[in-house]
């Protein structure tokens, strides 16, 4: 390998940063799923109204994040990501002392749109800081902080809190963020050129036809997997008969195969992503489906659901290249606003699986869930096979 597309000991401190960032962001983000229960009788409200500090969470990434980022990024990185660093840890304190729904919420969504930010600022310093050879794999790593997240720091958050009170889960990601911000004061560089903008030439991005129907490959990516992965406990226990006390095992093991998911992420993401995704979604959508035909079967039911792990974060490296790859070549100020388009993304397929989850589970059963699923990931190639024609003709993107 060319001397040129090695990384020095400083670019691997910053890598390792930021993958630490997003694995507390991931962290933060997910916890309140498994304490929702504990959340709606300290606080006394309902689980309904509990749940909607999820969505809550989801909707203010979705809303708030490319617009702050657009806000933000006229600013130096180095002192911006900090002080962001900074209001994500009293963010999560104020959760952790929150004595009713409404502060919880408040604090809830500006935890979400700062998380929002520091990944695309992540992912803006990444893109410039690191050799072209390594960019793919390097923003696979660091996505795979939410994978290590869902696989350690949302169990071990969800233990604590379930065996002391919910309170000390938000105490732990609240220290884990003064940890990576005496890190960031080390890691990040603080000579990074910051392009001088508004928010007017930063949402200029969404005026290209590109942009917007890349945006909803992720998203419908996202939503396929999640149409699944929202029911994928009662899929186990109901539709292939797995002992409850299985369950655990069986979604830790689901969770370092999404590890692997990202490693293969950057892969496709070295050459020809985009027209990579073409075919990796035809794949995802037969694997959804098979769920149809295997979810009645113990061993073909796991042996489906580990692959569904598997295609759970392919396609983040390739799109978030893409729309980084797009800004740099039309206008380099708009990459920051760029950087944030795949998790905003992310976030709203999450949204619409949920949703499309749902009016299956409450009209039919789990086992439709499969061809709505798939369906969703047919949509993502689709849109993949416009995109990579668009691609084709004009070389330059």
């Amino acid at each position: 390998m060319p001397k040129k597309d090695m990384l020095n000991n400083k670019q691997r401190f910053l890598v390792v940063t930021l993958t630490l960032l997003t694995f507390i962001m991931g962290t933060s983000e997910f916890v309140i799923v498994g304490l929702l229960t504990e959340v709606a009788s300290d606080l006394k409200i309902t689980l309904a109204a509990a749940g909607t500090l999820v969505s809550a969470f989801a909707i203010s990434y979705a809303v708030g994040t490319p617009i702050l980022t657009a806000l933000l990024s006229k600013f130096s990185k180095y002192p911006l990501m900090l002080v962001l660093t900074f209001v994500f840890v009293l963010a999560n304190m104020v959760s952790a002392l929150a004595d009713t729904y409404m502060i919880l919420l408040i604090s809830r969504m500006v935890t979400a749109v700062v998380s929002g930010v520091l990944i695309a600022m992540s992912m803006t310093i990444a893109n410039s800081t690191m050799p072209a050879a390594k960019k793919p794999a390097i923003v696979a790593l660091i996505f795979a902080g939410f994978a290590v997240a869902n696989v350690f720091g949302v169990p071990l958050g969800t233990f604590i809190g379930q065996l002391e009170n919910w309170h000390l889960s938000f105490w732990l990601t609240a220290l884990l963020g003064v940890v990576v911000f005496i890190i960031g004061v080390f890691a990040i560089p603080r000579n990074l050129v910051t392009e001088k903008t508004s928010l007017k030439e930063q949402l200029k991005l969404l005026t290209y036809g590109r942009v917007i129907l890349a945006f909803f490959i992720p998203a419908f990516g996202a939503a396929a997997t999640f149409t699944i992965y929202t029911y994928i406990t009662p899929m186990i226990e109901n539709g292939m008969s797995v002992p409850t006390r299985f369950v655990g095992i069986i979604l830790l093991v689901f969770g370092v195969f999404t590890i692997f998911s990202n490693v293969l992420s950057g892969k496709i993401a070295g050459k020809n992503g985009v027209g990579k995704l073409r075919y990796t979604f035809i794949m995802q959508a037969v694997i959804l489906s098979s769920l149809y035909f295997t979810m009645n079967t113990m061993v073909a039911g796991l042996i489906n659901i580990m692959f569904v792990a598997l295609m759970f974060y392919v396609m983040n490296a390739p799109i978030q290249l893409y729309f980084m790859n797009f800004a740099e070549t039309y206008s380099p100020a708009m990459k920051d606003f760029a950087s944030s388009l795949t998790p905003v993304a992310i976030n709203v397929g999450i949204a619409l699986g949920s949703f499309v989850g749902n009016f299956v589970v409450e009209h039919s059963s789990f086992i439709h869930l499969s061809w709505a699923g798939g369906l969703e990931a047919l949509v993502a190639s689709g849109l993949s096979f416009i995109i990579y024609g668009w691609k084709q003709r004009n070389k330059t993107d």
